[in-house]
């Protein structure tokens, strides 16, 4: 027998034996994966007794949650690692949650099957500014809550937004998916880099957003001033929509829709077909794109 064949043998067996102690091993623990995390998670819960009305938040991975509190009670759960905690308090009137992790080198060697949550219970109502910053991760803003403003970034994950805001609303992702439904804003902006935006039930004095791969769907969002979307790579769909003046602009992809009122329709497609009412009152709407069709109609 050759030398190849005999080395084959072995690695076959070595695999063979292998995936039987994988099995067995996997079976004494019920192929629960979450036991092979080095990774401790622990759940923390912190009473807030300060008042507060501005919400600062600087987190790398976690979901962020806001929620009412069923006794009027403010309080922040955080579901996370032991070492790496976050710290929370109140300062000069502020809420800061921030991450604080004390691991050594070691600790980053290995398996971890768990991500962290920070969960903010606090009563229905109005507050000042929210600001939150995060690396991974998804975001979610209860309808109950009016801020005076909201900017919230991440790099990858789900903004979820369901909270109105007297001034600017300002949500960014690099990589994930926006969602914004029933609120009003002094202005709502909204930023994805490579993702999907879905828009709806929205009134504002003006939107903004800016794309480069990804398809942007609004309904029922009304702009008292302008209405302006940019994007690179993906369709723009919107439903019953309207603002004094809108403008669109997309490199690869069709933009469809209807609107609410008149508008003086100014349209240029390189590769597309276009349809568009023929209407010679209203405000300003102006589409673009390199290639895709553009079809609007009034409702």
């Amino acid at each position: 027998m050759s030398i190849t064949k005999i080395l084959l043998i072995i690695a076959i067996s070595l695999v063979v034996v292998g995936s039987i102690i994988f099995v067995c091993a996997m079976t004494s623990i019920g192929w629960d994966f979450s036991k092979l995390s080095r990774a401790k998670y622990v759940t923390n819960s912190y009473d807030i007794d300060e008042p507060y009305k501005e919400i600062f938040i600087k987190a790398e991975t976690a979901d962020i949650v806001f929620a009412v509190s069923e006794d009027s009670s403010y309080r922040v759960e955080c579901y996370e690692q032991e070492r790496v905690k976050h710290e929370v308090s109140v300062k000069d009137g502020t809420l800061m949650i921030a991450i604080n992790d004390t691991r050594a080198w070691h600790d980053y060697i290995g398996l971890n099957f768990g991500f962290p949550k920070i969960t903010v219970y606090m009563p229905a109502g109005e507050y000042g500014a929210l600001s939150i910053n995060l690396s991974t991760g998804n975001v979610e803003v209860s309808r109950d809550f009016c801020f005076d403003s909201i900017d919230i970034s991440g790099s990858t994950g789900k903004i979820t937004n369901f909270a109105s805001a007297k001034g600017d609303v300002k949500l960014e992702v690099s990589t994930g998916k926006i969602l914004v439904s029933n609120i009003s804003a002094g202005s709502l902006d909204v930023k994805v880099s490579t993702g999907d935006a879905n828009i709806s039930s929205v009134r504002c004095k003006s939107f903004v957003s800016d794309g480069s791969t990804g398809d942007i769907e609004l309904e029922d969002v009304i702009a008292e001033k302008r209405l302006t979307i940019k994007r690179t790579t993906g369709d723009v769909e919107f439903d019953r929509c309207d603002a004094g003046e809108i403008y669109i602009t997309t490199s690869t992809g069709d933009v469809e829709g209807s609107l609410l009122s008149e508008k003086v329709f100014i349209i240029n497609t390189d590769i597309g077909d276009k349809s568009v009412p023929n209407t010679i009152s209203g405000g300003r709407c102006e589409i673009s794109t390199n290639t895709g069709d553009i079809e609007i109609a009034l409702k």
